[in-house]
C-alpha cells in the first residue's frame, strides 16, 4: 500500500506539476487572446465608423454635386442675360469666355451672390477631393483575424490536454483514496483482533480525522487497555505503548508481510507475562505461519525477526541466540542454537 500510495502520490505530483504548467500557458494565450479581441473590437468599431464616414461622405457628395449642377445653371442663365445684354449677334462661346473674363467687382456689380456661390463652389470641391477613406485598414483587419483563429484553435487544443491531464488526475486521486480505504480497512479490523488476542481483552481503533479526504489531517490511533477507558496512544503508560505499537506493526504485516524486522528491547517496559505473550505470538504466528504448511526449513516462513532483548523469556523463544559479552576489555559474542539442546538441558 506505501509503495502504490508512493507511485500514485508521484504520478498526482507530476500530473498537478504538468497542470500547473498547462493553466501557467493557458494563462498567457488567455491574455494575449483577450489582447487580440481587444484590438479587434476596436478595428471593428473604426471600420464603422469609417464605414458610416464613407456613407455620408457619398451622401454630401450628391448633395454637393447636386448644388453644383444648380451653381452651374446659375453660371449659364447669367452668361446668357450677359450675353443678351451685349447684342444677340455674339456667339454664345464668345459670351462664355466674355463672361469667364469679368473680374471679381465686375461681376459682383452685376451679381450680388456670385462671390457667395464661388465660395461655396470651392469649398464643395476641397471637401470632396478630401474625401479619401483609408481601405488599407481592412487588409489590417483581415490579418488581425487570421491571427485570431490561429489563436483561438491553439488555445481550444490547450484546453483539451488540461482537461485531458485534470480527468487523470482526479482519476488518481480516486485511485488512491480507494486503495487506501481497502487497505485502512483491513488493517483497522486486524488491529483491533490482534490488541484483544495479546492484551486478553482490549480493545483498539483507528479512526480517520477527515473521512472526506484522509490525506489531509491523518490518523487518531485509541486503545482500551483491558478494564480501563478509552484513551488516545500518547496518553498510555509505557508498557501499554509498546503493545499498541507492536499489535499496529502485526496488523500492517498480516496485510503486506515484510521479509525482516529489527526490533530493539520492544520487551523492556512489558512485565513477564506480557513479554511471554509477545515472544510466543512471534514465534507461532508471524514467523511460523507459513512454515507449517511448507517443506521445512526457514525457506518457507513469511518473515525474519532480529530482536535485542535482556528477557530470557523473550530470548529462550528465538531459533538462533546471539549472546554479546565483554572479557578482558574485550567485546567477543557466541551464537548458540537452542534447538540442538534438549529440553531437558536447558531446564536443567
Amino acid at each position: 500500500v506505501r509503495d502504490e500510495y508512493a507511485e500514485a502520490q508521484s504520478a498526482l505530483e507530476e500530473a498537478e506539476s504538468r497542470l500547473a504548467e498547462l493553466s501557467e500557458t493557458y494563462a498567457k494565450y488567455e491574455s494575449a487572446l483577450n489582447k487580440f479581441r481587444s484590438m479587434e473590437i476596436e478595428m471593428e468599431s473604426e471600420l464603422e465608423e469609417l464605414s458610416q464616414s464613407v456613407t455620408d461622405a457619398k451622401g454630401t457628395k450628391k448633395h454637393w454635386n447636386a448644388c453644383l449642377a444648380s451653381t452651374r445653371e446659375k453660371y449659364d442663365v447669367a452668361a446668357a442675360e450677359y450675353a443678351a445684354a451685349r447684342g444677340d449677334d455674339v456667339p454664345e462661346e464668345e459670351n462664355r469666355l466674355a463672361f469667364l473674363s469679368l473680374s471679381a467687382d465686375e461681376l459682383a456689380a452685376q451679381f450680388d451672390d456670385v462671390e457667395a456661390l464661388s465660395t461655396e463652389i470651392a469649398q464643395l470641391q476641397g471637401t470632396i477631393a478630401s474625401m479619401k477613406p483609408d481601405m488599407s485598414a481592412l487588409e489590417a483587419y483581415k490579418e488581425k483575424h487570421a491571427e485570431y483563429i490561429s489563436k483561438q484553435e491553439h488555445l481550444d487544443t490547450l484546453t483539451t490536454e488540461r482537461d485531458t491531464q485534470r480527468a487523470s488526475h482526479d482519476e488518481l486521486r480516486k485511485k488512491r483514496l480507494h486503495e487506501f480505504m481497502a487497505g485502512f480497512n483491513v488493517i483497522s479490523l486486524k488491529l483491533k483482533e490482534l490488541y484483544q488476542m495479546i492484551t486478553l481483552g482490549g480493545d483498539a481503533e483507528l479512526e480517520l480525522i477527515d473521512s472526506l479526504d484522509p490525506f489531509t489531517e491523518g490518523i487518531i490511533f485509541s486503545v482500551r487497555p483491558p478494564k480501563k477507558s478509552w484513551k488516545n496512544i500518547v496518553n498510555l503508560s509505557g508498557g501499554e505503548k509498546t503493545l499498541s505499537s507492536l499489535a499496529l506493526i502485526f496488523a500492517l504485516h498480516a496485510y503486506k508481510p515484510t521479509p525482516i524486522y529489527v526490533m530493539d528491547e520492544i520487551d523492556a517496559a512489558l512485565d513477564f507475562k506480557n513479554v511471554s505473550i509477545i515472544g510466543h505470538y512471534i514465534k507461532d504466528h508471524v514467523v511460523g505461519q507459513n512454515a507449517r504448511n511448507g517443506s521445512g526449513g526457514g525457506a518457507s516462513r513469511c518473515a525474519q525477526f532480529i530482536i535485542i532483548s535482556l528477557r530470557n523469556n523473550m530470548f529462550e523463544l528465538s531459533d538462533r541466540l546471539v549472546g554479546i559479552y565483554k572479557t578482558q576489555n574485550t567485546t567477543k559474542s557466541i551464537t548458540i542454537n537452542p534447538s540442538a539442546f534438549p529440553t531437558s538441558a536447558l531446564t536443567a
